[in-house]
């Protein structure tokens, strides 16, 4: 059973940082592909922030390029967001995606962590 597990949520003023961490316990590396971060604000659908594959190769939601950076390391099946320059209207609840990389891993198609709140203050 894969279980998705976000920390390093917070309070933060504008203008700092704050690092997000998603540890898949339980997961076999070979059946996660696409892992992703996800955010929701109150009031808005959830929007993807950043998203990055077992090749490293990311893609970022306008809003955050060049202040957001995804990261991974495949042999603990653990995802990284760095957030810097943070600003009010990044206020969410930020959640953690894993794609199933094939259909003979089992399970569902993706996996979603518990949501870990950020608050930047202004």
């Amino acid at each position: 059973q894969v279980q998705l597990v976000e920390s390093g949520g917070g309070l933060v003023q504008a203008g700092g940082s704050l690092r997000l961490s998603c540890a898949a316990s339980g997961a076999n590396a070979s059946c996660i592909s696409i892992m992703s971060w996800y955010r929701q604000a109150p009031g808005k659908q959830r929007e993807l922030v950043a998203a990055i594959n077992s090749a490293h190769n990311t893609d970022y939601a306008d809003s955050v390029k060049g202040r957001f950076t995804i990261s991974r390391d495949n042999a603990k099946v653990t995802m990284y967001l760095q957030m810097n320059s943070l600003k009010p209207e990044d206020t969410a609840i930020y959640y953690c995606n894993a794609d199933r990389a094939t259909y003979d891993c089992g399970g569902p198609p993706d996996y979603w962590g518990q949501g870990t709140q950020v608050t930047v203050s202004a």
